[in-house]
């Protein structure tokens, strides 16, 4: 295998974006708990972030199919720029210089292991 698919690309990328809409959902769903024990944690949001997780696992498994995984599987990591606009967007949690910094560590290393493809 010597090349990966742009079509293997996008797949991946699909599922890093449906994977971070994962982690809303959890974060949705979590604020929503009570000290209940583990019924507490049945909730119609928690269970969407689970099945959004579950979902970004199909695309992974459909876009490492056909490339190589050491170029797809650090495209995987771009959930978590996404997590982070989210968490701006939905939470208004405050982008820090830590965290733009590790964003831009994120997409610097994506950026290096594509080129070695």
């Amino acid at each position: 295998m010597n090349s990966t698919p742009f079509s293997s690309i996008l797949i991946v990328f699909l599922g890093s974006v449906v994977g971070s809409f994962g982690a809303v959902f959890l974060k949705l769903g979590a604020v929503r708990t009570t000290d209940g024990g583990v019924l507490a944690f049945l909730n119609k949001h928690l269970a969407l972030g689970v099945a959004l997780y579950l979902g970004s696992s199909v695309f992974y498994g459909m876009g490492i199919r056909h490339g190589q995984l050491s170029v797809l599987y650090p495209c995987v990591s771009l959930g978590y720029v996404w997590t982070l606009l989210w968490s701006r967007l939905f939470f208004n949690e405050e982008f820090t210089r830590q965290k733009l910094a590790g964003l831009a560590l994120v997409l610097l290393g994506v950026f290096f292991v594509g080129l070695g493809s």
